[in-house]
C-alpha cells in the first residue's frame, strides 16, 4: 500500500486553475476548429451564431473533460452552464432589447464566471 502525501493548498489551487484554464483553451480551439463546419447563412443571424459558437465551445469542452475523466454528471453540468448565458439572452434579443453584439459578449461575460461557480460549487471534483 502507498501512501500518497497530502497536496498543499497552494498546490491545490494551481491544479484547480489549471482545470479552468484547461477548458478555456479547449473552448478556443472548439471555436476555431469546428466553426467552418457550419452554413455561413446561419451564422449571419446573431442568435443562431451565438448558439453555433456554444455549440463549438461545448463539444471541445466535453471532450476535454471526458479525457480527464470527469464524471457525466459533472461533464453535462458543465455543458449546460456554458448554454444558461446565451440561451437567457436571446428573449432580450429576440423582443428588440439587446442587440446581436450584446448578445455575444453578455453571454461570454457571464459565461466564465458561471463555469467557475460550477467548479466552486463542486470543488471535490476539481480540487485535489
Amino acid at each position: 500500500m502507498t501512501t500518497h502525501p497530502a497536496r498543499t493548498t497552494t498546490r491545490k489551487l494551481a491544479r484547480f486553475t489549471g482545470h479552468y484554464v484547461e477548458m478555456v483553451v479547449a473552448m478556443l480551439v472548439g471555436m476555431v476548429a469546428l466553426a467552418p463546419l457550419w452554413p455561413s447563412a446561419w451564422l449571419a443571424r446573431p442568435d443562431v451564431d451565438a448558439l453555433v459558437m456554444a455549440t463549438n465551445m461545448t463539444i471541445a469542452m466535453v471532450l476535454a473533460m471526458a479525457l480527464r475523466r470527469h464524471s457525466w454528471p459533472r461533464v453535462a453540468e458543465m455543458a449546460a452552464v456554458m448554454y444558461l448565458p446565451f440561451v437567457a439572452l436571446l428573449v432580450p434579443y429576440w423582443l428588440g432589447a439587446i442587440s446581436g453584439g450584446a448578445l455575444m459578449t453578455a453571454g461570454h461575460v457571464v459565461m466564465f464566471p458561471l463555469m467557475l461557480a460550477a467548479m466552486v460549487w463542486r470543488r471535490a471534483e476539481y480540487w485535489h
